[in-house]
């Protein structure tokens, strides 16, 4: 018993020590499943804890044996191994109960009030308790502390002047997380260096670009220089606006470059890119040979830049191309093409033939003859869709009859707020034709499901070769009925054999319909 009541002695508590020593494992435990960003700190504050037992088990037996006044005495006549143990006992637990403190207030307290100071802020004040609590027993040891005060702002001017460098560093990081400048998270962009803020320490915050490398830069730099926090503004989620620009010659008008982009943009959303504010298109400068044209689109995901800046030049070079507009070439670059008849006739016949090839494909025009199929193949357009563009719409007008070359695409259609799969369309498919040859608008979507190549006929042309061979409206109408059966399983849940049945009438029909809207005897 009079060790455990030297214990008591040496701990400066009374009875109570074992009780704080056991509160500060559970509180520890408690605080370390409630907070698991904690856990760290609490096994630290436990470890300090036990060294802590350690040490004051240390004094105990010096006090039990008398040895606190014999061996190395100080001018105080204390054994100097006994007042460092002891000091350095009572100051582990300290810093012990302080941690707790710390993770309660900041951590438990303040998080449950939605309020999150900055991690220096944090470190400061716990430093400060730490300096406090070892003034405090370094008072109760009969310490000078006089003495003390005066030597150590002598050794912080020196350090001061020895580490402005480091000291600089530290004051930049304690500003940039009081002021709330940057914080993890942000998108950055300081000189020729972009990327994301993963770390603000004491000394330095690093950044990680898009190609994975870290960059780590002096806080006291950060505070000298101009940083640019990418996507943040006021009263909205992060974006960031990109500008691609892309030149158009004089010969085509503004108004038409604007409309044909905007409507390619604004078609169907591009994965990263934000449709509100919705994408846009502006005439930015003219120049000696072209006019400029920025298209201008809000970036959502920061980290994906280069590959979203690809997706939107695909859409806009495609839109273009469709549109039979052209990227200039700037007028100082000259080309030079041996031109020849032959040349010519040889390149022409190529295109005719990839056209025929397309016609001939399609089952509804293999009652053609060569001849025909090769006076049809002058009346096509060609029309290309990059991956994800919507071919025609479900309720638009329609004008085109579309004849698929390559790719594939998807039909859907939209019954109430539902939208379904029809069927998927590949080379040798037409689609279009129910809206063309009945005057009805467009009763499906088609959505490139790849970069599609596609021949249009418009309905004059269609006209034509109609009255020329006129069973092509039969062979269309069993086209119709295969589609219009189709969508109406879907919208009205048909059964196979009631699909059956309705074939045959519905096909009569729509020949009538057709042969009346083309005015075919």
């Amino acid at each position: 018993m009079d060790y455990w009541r030297q214990l008591q002695t040496a701990a400066g508590m009374g009875g109570e020590y074992h009780w704080v020593l056991l509160g500060i494992v559970l509180v520890a435990f408690l605080f370390a499943q409630i907070v698991p960003s904690a856990r760290a700190r609490m096994r630290g504050s436990v470890v300090m804890a036990l060294l802590s037992l350690l040490g004051l088990l240390f004094c105990a037996l010096m006090l039990e044996h008398g040895m606190e006044t014999r061996g190395g005495i100080d001018a105080r006549g204390e054994n100097i191994a006994y007042r460092l143990v002891h000091f350095t006992s009572q100051m582990l637990l300290a810093i012990a109960v302080i941690n707790l403190i710390g993770v309660f207030v900041f951590r438990v307290v303040l998080a449950q009030l939605r309020l999150e100071p900055p991690p220096i802020l944090r470190d400061t004040v716990v430093g400060v308790a730490y300096i406090a609590i070892a003034f405090a027993l370094l008072s109760r040891h009969n310490v000078d502390l006089t003495g003390i005060v005066a030597t150590s702002a002598v050794v912080t001017a020196v350090i001061g002047f020895s580490l402005q460098d480091t000291l600089g560093n530290i004051m930049g990081g304690i500003a940039l997380q009081m002021e709330r400048s940057i914080a993890v998270n942000d998108w950055v962009r300081i000189n020729d260096v972009e990327g994301i803020v993963r770390e603000i320490r004491w000394r330095q915050t690093s950044i990680e670009t898009r190609n994975s490398d870290t960059v780590v830069i002096p806080n006291s730099q950060l505070m000298k220089t101009q940083v640019t926090v990418l996507g943040r503004h006021v009263g909205g989620p992060r974006a960031h606006r990109i500008l691609i620009r892309f030149n158009v010659d004089f010969r085509t008008t503004p108004t038409r470059v604007i409309e044909t982009v905007e409507a390619a943009l604004r078609s169907e959303p591009i994965l990263n890119v934000a449709t509100d504010p919705r994408p846009d298109c502006i005439l930015s400068s003219f120049e000696e040979s072209y006019a400029g044209y920025t298209a201008r689109y809000w970036l959502t995901d920061l980290m994906p830049d280069e590959f979203t800046n690809s997706q939107v030049r695909k859409r806009i070079f495609f839109a273009l191309q469709r549109a039979g507009i052209h990227l200039s070439i700037p007028a100082e670059s000259v080309f030079l093409t041996m031109k020849n008849r032959a040349r010519q006739a040889r390149k022409q016949e190529l295109e005719v033939q990839r056209r025929m090839t397309a016609l001939k494909n399609a089952s509804i025009f293999e009652p053609l003859t060569d001849e025909e199929h090769r006076e049809l193949a002058d009346r096509l357009t060609l029309a290309r869709f990059a991956r994800g563009e919507v071919l025609t719409r479900q309720g638009n007008e329609a004008h085109y009859l579309y004849i698929m070359a390559s790719g594939q695409a998807q039909m859907c259609i939209t019954v109430g707020s539902e939208t379904r799969a029809v069927t998927t369309l590949q080379s040798g498919d037409c689609f279009g034709e129910m809206g063309l040859m009945l005057g009805e608008p467009r009763h499906a979507t088609v959505t490139a499901l790849e970069d599609v190549t596609c021949y249009r006929l418009d309905k004059e042309d269609f006209l034509k070769t109609l009255q020329d061979r006129p069973e092509i409206a039969e062979g269309m109408s069993h086209l119709l009925t295969e589609r219009k059966l189709k969508l109406d399983a879907i919208r009205e849940g048909l059964t196979q054999s009631a699909m059956h049945e309705r074939a045959a009438t519905t096909q009569q029909a729509l020949l009538i319909r057709i042969r009346t809207f083309f005015t075919l005897a």
